[in-house]
C-alpha cells in the first residue's frame, strides 16, 4: 500500500528547509497557476494522463532509490502514479494526503516572538496559499487576528496552550479568502470585530474595529491599537500590539503591497492607499516589526517559518515604498495588477453573510493563489 504524507508533515519539510522532490500530475495550466514552493523543494510537472500507461515520461528524471513525493488536486491521482513508480521499483514514495486542496487548508502555528510578561504572538502560516492570521496570548487568554476558514485549528491551539479565545477580528473585508472570524467568534461566545467601514452592506451584528478602540489581551493589558490605514478597503485597519509588532492586514507587505482593486474601486482607493504608506505609516516608529496577512515568495520566510520586517528596512527594500510622488505611484499600482483571485466577488459577499455556500464549494472558491499584492 502507498505510504502517504500529510500536510502538516510535509509544511514541516519545507519550513525547515529540507531536501525535497515533488511529482505533481495536475494539468500543466493548473500547475502553472498554482503549486508547492519552498527553498529546497524541486517540483516536477507531468499531467495524469501522460502516465495512465506507464511511468515513461518520468522515470528518467528519477532516480529509484530517491525519496519521491506525488500531488494531484485532490489526492486520488497522485495515489494512482505513487502505486506505478513504486511497481516500477521506487523504494520511497509517498503521496500527499488530500492533494493540493488539502495543503490550501493546512495552518501551521509559528512563534514570532513574546510579548511582556508571559505573552507572545504566534503567526499561522497558510503555506498553501499565502495566508498568514494571528494568535495574540496574555495571561489566559487570546485574540486572534484574520482567521482563515479552518476554525478547528484555532481552538485546539487555544486548548493546548490553555487559554480561552476573546476577541476575533478582520483587519478588513476579505476578498481572497473565506473568513472564519464570525464562525470562531460564534463558537466561542465572544465577539466578531470588524471595521465598520467594510461592513456597510453586512447581514450580521459585529463590533466596530476602529481607531481610538483599544482591546486587552489578559491581565497584562497588551495593547490591540487599531489604526485606520484604507487602501486595499476603504476600511482596512492596521493593528499594534505593545508598540512592538504592526499588523497591516493586505495593505503592506514584506516584498509588495496591497492592491485596491477587488471591489472595483481601484481608482477611486489608490489614492487612500498611497496616503496610508507614505503618511499614515510614515508616522509610526521605524522599529515596528511588521506583520502582514499574506506573503508572495517561500523567500519572505525566516528562519522558523515566519514572515515579518522591520517597518523602517521595508521603507529602504520595498519597491513599492520607494516611489518618488502620487502620480508615478498611481500609474505603477493601477499598471501591476495581476490576475484577481479565484471567486472573489463570491467570496466577498460570503464574508459579508449575503451567500452561504456549503463546505465544498467554499473550498472550491478558495483553490489557487492569493494574489492580493500589486504585482
Amino acid at each position: 500500500m502507498t505510504k502517504a504524507i500529510s500536510p502538516k508533515e510535509l509544511a514541516q519539510r519545507v519550513i525547515n528547509r529540507e531536501d525535497t522532490l515533488i511529482l505533481d500530475v495536475r494539468n500543466t495550466d493548473d500547475f502553472d497557476d498554482w503549486r508547492i514552493e519552498g527553498e529546497n523543494v524541486e517540483v516536477l510537472n507531468e499531467p495524469y494522463f501522460n502516465l495512465m500507461d506507464g511511468i515513461e515520461p518520468v522515470e528518467g528524471r528519477l532516480e529509484k532509490d530517491q525519496e519521491v513525493i506525488t500531488v494531484c488536486a485532490k489526492g486520488n491521482s497522485s495515489e494512482m502514479v505513487a502505486e506505478q513508480l513504486e511497481e516500477a521499483g521506487f523504494t520511497k514514495v509517498y503521496s500527499l494526503e488530500g492533494g493540493m486542496q488539502a495543503w490550501s487548508e493546512h495552518l501551521e502555528p509559528v512563534k514570532v516572538g513574546d510579548l511582556n510578561d508571559g505573552g507572545a504572538i504566534y503567526q499561522f502560516v497558510r503555506l498553501g496559499k499565502g495566508c498568514l492570521s494571528y494568535f495574540i496570548e496574555s495571561n489566559g487568554e487570546a485574540s486572534v487576528v484574520d482567521t482563515a476558514r479552518m476554525t478547528e485549528a484555532y481552538e485546539q491551539f487555544a486548548e493546548k496552550r490553555e487559554v480561552k479565545i476573546k476577541h476575533v477580528l478582520d483587519t478588513h473585508l476579505h476578498a481572497d479568502h473565506i473568513s472564519g472570524g464570525r464562525e470562531l467568534a460564534g463558537k466561542t461566545g465572544e465577539s466578531y470585530y470588524l471595521p465598520p467601514k467594510d461592513a456597510s452592506e453586512v447581514t450580521f451584528e459585529y463590533q466596530p474595529l476602529e481607531e481610538g478602540n483599544d482591546l486587552v489581551v489578559g491581565n497584562t493589558a497588551i495593547q490591540v491599537q487599531p489604526i485606520y490605514s484604507p487602501g486595499h478597503t476603504i476600511g482596512s485597519t492596521s493593528l499594534i500590539i505593545e508598540d512592538k509588532y504592526l499588523l497591516t492586514g493586505d495593505i503592506l507587505f514584506v516584498q509588495s503591497i496591497g492592491r485596491p482593486d477587488l471591489a472595483g474601486k481601484a481608482e477611486d482607493w489608490v489614492g487612500d492607499l498611497h496616503e496610508t504608506l507614505y503618511k499614515r505609516y510614515k508616522e509610526l516608529s521605524d522599529d515596528l516589526i511588521v506583520l502582514p496577512a499574506h506573503y508572495s515568495s517561500i523567500e519572505e520566510q525566516g528562519e522558523k517559518g515566519e514572515v515579518a520586517a522591520r517597518l523602517g528596512d521595508l521603507y529602504q527594500e520595498n519597491s513599492g515604498l520607494q516611489v518618488d510622488s502620487e502620480e508615478k505611484f498611481r500609474q505603477m499600482v493601477t499598471e501591476n495588477l495581476p490576475p484577481q483571485p479565484n471567486e472573489h466577488e463570491k467570496i466577498r459577499k460570503t464574508n459579508m453573510g449575503k451567500v452561504n455556500p456549503d463546505h465544498d464549494e467554499q473550498k472550491e472558491m478558495e483553490t489557487g493563489p492569493n494574489r492580493c499584492a500589486v504585482s
